[in-house]
């Protein structure tokens, strides 16, 4: 795997599609690689060859699919030989987890953000990294963060912050002397679903993400769906019930009142006349308290009317459900039925709908990606071995 660096600026183009798919969906036969990327035999010894030569892939085991004949050899890669982080940073909260080369995480740690200036953040962001490269080397960062992104280097616009025009990803590699690159998490998230995870065999899917917020991930044609609005959040205002509340921005109906989970908390509490949190109203619906049952269902609905308009807009071969607010689905299952009933043609076959899990720790795997998919493909940025005296680290 030493070769990989300098292996991805100098192979033809026909090398890396092979390497990518090996590391995505290895052990693999040649067989499959060959069929995947509609390769001749022929062509695939001729570009395998110098990589298992080189130490980028490696024959591991054996598989017998059946046919006479000897047993063939499955190509792998060194999944453990390189080592990334990924982050996601929330209003009050840094998770950070070190991954292998397939976003496989194998530690993690938090801290909360007591100061939201970004030099404060940037030193604990330098803390946390030191932590947890202690025994190992450290290829790359990735950082996932609620917001718009420019260019996997810049915050445009992250409120919950309050960071505008933040060079977020020089200012972590300045501080870390690792190359960082940063993105909206839910992109960082859609594209670790995309190359590890439920989504890795579809060509076409869908994320939709519940929680503080409602957000949307797309995968068309093998790739993420995503401008320069991006991380605006403009799911949240997609309208769902005509008679629905008002949102913040006056809009009736939307996800945003609809399905964001402090709006669910208001709505029950305001119901029953005392406060009570999102995963209470959750446990009061389960118990089948009236009025938790009545909002809960009303959210199902809609969410099962978001799921409708995403799969006749898209067509997707899969929906995952994420985020902090997944729950919602599982409670509501049967209310969420019903809204995609209402909103589908009824000889339009609906996707599988796969349930992630709510830990936050699994979105850095998916801020690991982005490093991991640059480092891949050789275009991590430029950077020193060791933080400048002028960066966090050394303050």
């Amino acid at each position: 795997m030493n070769a990989l660096r300098t292996w991805t600026a100098q192979r033809a183009d026909a090398s890396l599609p092979v390497a990518i798919e090996v590391l995505r969906r290895g052990p693999i036969s040649r067989a499959d690689i060959a069929r995947r990327l509609q390769l001749s035999a022929g062509s695939l010894t001729r570009v395998s060859t110098p990589l298992i030569q080189e130490g980028l892939l490696r024959e591991v085991g054996e598989h017998n699919d059946g046919r006479v004949g000897r047993p063939t050899r499955l190509l792998d890669v060194d999944a453990d030989s390189r080592h990334f982080i990924g982050m996601k940073i929330r209003e009050n909260e840094i998770i950070a987890a070190r991954t292998n080369l397939r976003g496989e995480i194998s530690t993690h740690l938090s801290e909360e953000i007591a100061n939201q200036e970004s030099a404060e953040v940037i030193m604990q962001i330098a803390r946390l990294t030191r932590e947890l490269s202690q025994d190992h080397a450290i290829s790359g960062i990735g950082i996932g963060i609620g917001g718009l992104v420019r260019d996997r280097t810049h915050v445009i616009d992250a409120r919950f912050l309050g960071w505008k025009d933040l060079d977020l990803a020089g200012k972590v590699t300045k501080a870390t002397g690792i190359p960082t690159l940063i993105d909206n998490d839910l992109v960082a998230f859609t594209e670790y679903e995309h190359w590890f995870g439920e989504g890795r065999e579809d060509d076409r899917f869908a994320v939709v993400t519940l929680g503080v917020g409602t957000g949307f991930g797309l995968i068309a044609n093998g790739a993420i769906v995503a401008g320069d609005d991006y991380g605006i959040g403009l799911v949240g205002h997609w309208p769902l019930d005509p008679t629905g509340p008002l949102c913040f921005a006056g809009h009736r109906g939307c996800a945003t009142s609809i399905l964001n989970s402090d709006s669910i908390a208001r709505h029950v509490s305001d119901a029953l006349g005392n406060e009570v949190g999102y995963e209470q109203a959750l446990d009061l619906a389960l118990q089948n308290d009236p009025a938790a049952r009545r909002v809960i269902d009303d959210a199902g609905r809609g969410l099962g009317r978001l799921i409708a308009a995403i799969c006749n807009l898209t067509t997707p071969q899969r929906i995952i459900i994420a985020g902090e607010g997944v729950r919602l689905a599982a409670v509501a299952r049967p209310a969420l039925e019903a809204g995609i009933t209402l909103d589908r043609d009824p000889r339009a076959t609906t996707p599988p709908i796969v349930l992630a899990s709510k830990d936050n720790v699994q979105w850095c795997r998916g801020a690991a990606v982005l490093a991991i998919q640059a480092f891949v493909h050789g275009t991590l940025p430029a950077t020193s071995n060791a933080p400048t005296r002028e960066s966090p680290v050394g303050s």
